[in-house]
């Protein structure tokens, strides 16, 4: 065992998020820790790791574990040198490097300074210090990051190059433990391989937070946070599917049993109450009969709570009849995700030879036609293009000035062509601004009429609280809170071309579902870029490959 959590509990506000919460990890295996945005998961890496103390319950650690944690954001760090941030968040590196070359000039001949400085020769050694920047220049260089990458400020990266960073940092920490949260967002393909194959040759236990399935299809064990509490699932993905099918079928029988029983209590209650007011002996013989029923139905409805049912669309399809009837009675609520599209087979977009870049062509002679209801994804290697053709379509749109310059070919667009834009980053004019006010905003800057009952509609339509969340900031959104905005913003005006970029980050598995099917549905043209092969393949349609250009 490394780490025990017994009977967690863990409030933020007046969000309740764990009750009597157990986990236990042992060394070695892989866990993947999945839930609805919002649950608590990176919260509860930050119990593990003894950055959050504010928790109720007990831990117990193995003497001597070292833990090592990622970094979702890097606020105020975007200057620091890449080496030096990875070296200064070693276990005790800062602390014995200042003793190594402080204490030289000042110890003289106190001894207790001079021990000090012996010690930290010893240590410094011990934990293999003396050659960890050759060390952590070869790991960055095995994730394809090269000199000018670690000798430059971290704010010149991109986010997957980010995340490999943080590996490097948990690599050297030689840590028995490493908490990951989210790490393939903003990864491509290449760079999502390069994680998993680390994950899976990483001697040490690994909790990794993410929806990302083929992460999910790696690990050893999913758990997963719901209804205050954890499940663990034994096996990757694909077993966690087929556990969760059974365990979620036998709940809503479970669930359905106990409020037939309720149900059943409640009429026996309402006769015998009825009998009790007709009896005119003295002691009555019906009021020891209701006091036991209403005991039944007070414990019985004290541990009934309804839990949150969830199965997956293939495990579905696999169901028949009453089965399915009962589990959409129950199942957990999901976005709504209201989309109307085109029935005709016009032309939207032709891209003819087209070569894109700024100072210099990032790619050359690409060409493609999409037409309703067809679907393309754009494929490469970040930093191959795909988000600067998705900007220079979108500008040539809005009839604006392109940022990204064409050294040669055409973007053509149909005249009646209107996008919708599912973007990595929420545009910062939006996060000062409060929810409620900046869905508002999005109508009204398409001429679209709305009002505040409507605004209240859709935040609830997309999980949102439509009165607790309708006046929170946009800056203080979780990931999935985000992206479930964004998917608001690229729906409103019933777009005939939706465009989506890394649409999956963030979203938990039934949302995920949820945007696939709706996806698949839609009836207008998709334009996408996607590293989750899951989503590639449901989604379908024709690829077209971005290649760095070759002067």
């Amino acid at each position: 065992m490394l780490i025990n959590l017994q009977d967690i509990s863990k409030t933020i506000g007046a969000k309740n998020l764990y009750q009597r919460l157990d986990l236990m990890i042992q060394p070695g295996e892989k866990v993947g820790l999945i839930g609805r945005n919002g649950i608590g998961k990176t919260t509860l890496l930050g119990i593990m790791d003894g950055s959050d103390k504010d928790f109720g319950g007990t831990i117990e650690r193995r003497r001597g574990l070292v833990i090592a944690s990622t970094a979702q954001e890097h606020h105020g760090l975007g200057k620091q040198v890449v080496l030096e941030y990875i070296l200064e968040n070693l276990p005790e590196y800062g602390h014995l490097k200042h003793v190594i070359e402080r204490h030289p000039e000042t110890m003289g001949d106190d001894m207790e300074l001079i021990a000090e400085y012996t010690d930290a020769l010893g240590r410094f050694a011990e934990l293999g210090y003396y050659d960890i920047e050759e060390r952590a220049q070869n790991e960055l260089s095995a994730f394809g990051l090269k000199p000018e990458h670690w000798n430059g400020p971290l704010e010149h990266l991109s986010g997957g190059q980010k995340r490999f960073v943080e590996l490097v940092k948990v690599t050297l920490s030689e840590a028995d433990l490493a908490l990951i949260d989210e790490p393939t967002n903003h990864m491509d393909y290449v760079a999502k391989a390069a994680f998993i194959e680390w994950m899976k040759s990483y001697q040490q236990a690994v909790v990794v937070i993410t929806h990302d399935r083929d992460v999910l299809a790696e690990v050893d064990r999913i758990v997963e946070i719901k209804d205050h509490d954890s499940v663990s699932f034994k096996g990757n993905y694909a077993a966690y599917l087929k556990q969760n099918t059974q365990s979620t079928q036998s709940g809503v029988e479970q669930y359905e049993i106990a409020q037939r029983t309720l149900e059943n209590l409640q009429k026996q209650l309402q006769s015998v109450r009825a009998k009790k007011a007709g009896s005119s002996k003295n002691p009555n013989p019906f009021v020891p009969m209701e006091r036991r029923l209403l005991k039944q139905y007070n414990e019985l409805a004290a541990k009934t709570v309804k839990p949150s049912f969830w199965i997956d669309q293939e495990s579905m399809s696999e169901m028949k009849g009453k089965v399915v009837e009962k589990y959409d009675k129950y199942k957990a609520k999901n976005i709504r995700m209201g989309v109307k599209g085109e029935h005709d087979t016009r032309r939207l977009v032709d891209v003819e030879g087209l070569s894109l870049g700024y100072t210099e062509p990032l790619f050359r002679n690409v060409n493609f036609s999409l037409s309703v209801g067809e679907r393309i994804e754009l494929h490469g290697r970040n930093g191959a293009g795909k988000s600067t053709l998705v900007k220079a379509i979108c500008a040539t749109a809005a009839g604006s000035t392109m940022e990204p310059k064409i050294f040669g070919g055409l973007i053509n667009l149909d005249a009646k062509l209107t996008i919708g834009v599912y973007e990595q980053e929420i545009d910062e004019r939006f996060l000062g601004m409060q929810l409620g006010a900046a869905v508002m905003a999005i109508h009204q800057e398409h001429n679209i009429a709305v009002n505040d009952q409507r605004v209240r509609q859709l935040l609830s339509d997309y999980l949102f609280d439509p009165t607790l969340d309708f006046k929170l900031e946009i800056r203080y959104l979780s990931g999935g809170q985000k992206a479930r905005f964004q998917l608001i913003a690229m729906l409103c005006h019933n777009p005939n071309l939706l465009i989506l970029d890394e649409p999956t980050n963030h979203l938990d598995l039934p949302s995920i579902e949820e945007l696939e099917k709706t996806l698949v549905a839609y009836t207008g043209a998709i334009l996408y870029i996607s590293h989750d092969s899951y989503f590639i393949k449901n989604l379908g349609g024709e690829s077209i490959t971005l290649e760095a250009a070759v002067d």
